[in-house]
């Protein structure tokens, strides 16, 4: 929660710090406009309304994000190096040699190989059951939070839709209330509409990116648990004889 709550500012000042520079920008050179300047004016047209959630749904998604991949490349074990480190100190020093091993390693594939470890002395079904069950454990410590960037990307788009409806059905009643069809009226008031759509699929794009690595991440560290929780119980085996 600490590391999450740390990102988060870390985005937060980042992107205060990049509206402060377009904002100093555009005082310096009125007559050109960046990349950065058209972001910020696209934004302000928008409305603050739906603009800002849909900033919020970025840069909460962004914290999340950036905390997960952290996470999970603190959480990668070089596995073949780990369980030959684990065999040999059963060979030389036993178990209570191979649990230190698995203690002093990070990464959920040592923590799996410690519980396996710690009830090696009763039998291996329950070495086996313990690896089984703490892999589970440690599943859901890897997919933690991902559904809340799963979320933002749908609550992004949805928000912006829902800004382009609103911002039409006010085009509208200005027409109506102006009692005749202005062309200009219309126009200004379905481009600022539409602007919210836009921002909305921009967010849940780069979002969608994020969310694609950290799912293969996963998927790339559970294989890995699965293929050293059948080399562990192979080492136990082997032990036991």
């Amino acid at each position: 929660m600490k590391r999450l709550s740390t990102i988060l500012s870390v985005v937060l000042i980042g992107a205060v710090s990049t509206a402060n520079a377009s904002t100093t920008l555009l005082q310096d050179d009125a007559g050109s406009q960046t990349f950065h300047q058209e972001l910020k004016n696209r934004f302000i047209e928008g409305g603050p309304e739906f603009m800002g959630i849909v900033l919020l749904c970025l840069i909460l998604g962004l914290a999340i994000a950036i905390e997960r991949i952290i996470f999970l490349n603190l959480a990668t074990t070089n596995t073949s190096k780990l369980a030959q480190n684990v065999e040999d100190a059963l060979a030389s020093g036993g178990v209570e040699a191979a649990k230190e091993v698995c203690r002093n390693t990070k990464g959920p594939v040592a923590s799996i190989y410690y519980q396996g470890l710690d009830r090696a002395d009763e039998s291996l079904d329950s070495a086996e059951k313990a690896v089984v069950a703490y892999g589970g454990v440690q599943m859901g410590q890897l997919e933690k939070n991902v559904s809340w960037i799963s979320l933002f990307i749908a609550l992004a788009p949805m928000l912006g839709f829902m800004g382009t409806v609103i911002g039409m059905i006010q085009a509208f009643d200005k027409i109506e209330a102006a009692g005749g069809m202005d062309a200009s009226l219309v126009a200004g008031g379905i481009k600022v509409a539409l602007l919210t759509t836009v921002f909305g699929l921009v967010v849940a794009i780069i979002l969608q990116i994020f969310y694609n690595y950290i799912i293969a991440k996963i998927d790339s560290i559970v294989n890995n648990m699965e293929d050293a929780s059948i080399t562990l119980m192979d080492i136990l085996v082997k032990h036991k004889k």
